[in-house]
């Protein structure tokens, strides 16, 4: 039996834009992304969170281990794309967002 079972603590801490780092009484993880589809990578757990910004709706799955490899290696040909041509990776970026407001 734990100490104060009901008591929950999390901090968050913004590393780059993007990239958090959060601790909490459980352990530590990272979540990548932002409004929208965040990518969380913890200690115990990886999960894919899609929502929609604005309305609390989100749906949460979580990832297996081959998913977030490709989602590692998307990120890294985005991220080259973007030191080559940032104007273009910004207008597909985006492209995809949906325009409800």
């Amino acid at each position: 039996m734990s100490f104060l079972p009901g008591l929950r603590f999390r901090k968050s801490w913004g590393i780059a834009p993007g990239v958090k780092l959060n601790v909490s009484k459980t352990g530590v993880s990272t979540s990548l992304g932002g409004h929208g589809a965040t990518v969380n990578l913890g200690t115990r757990s990886r999960t894919l969170t899609l929502g929609i910004p604005g309305t609390g709706l989100s749906y949460r799955v979580p990832l297996s281990s081959s998913i977030v490899m490709l989602l590692a290696v998307a990120t890294a040909v985005v991220g080259l794309a973007w030191l080559i041509q940032p104007d273009l990776v910004r207008m597909a970026l985006h492209a995809w967002q949906p325009r409800i407001f």
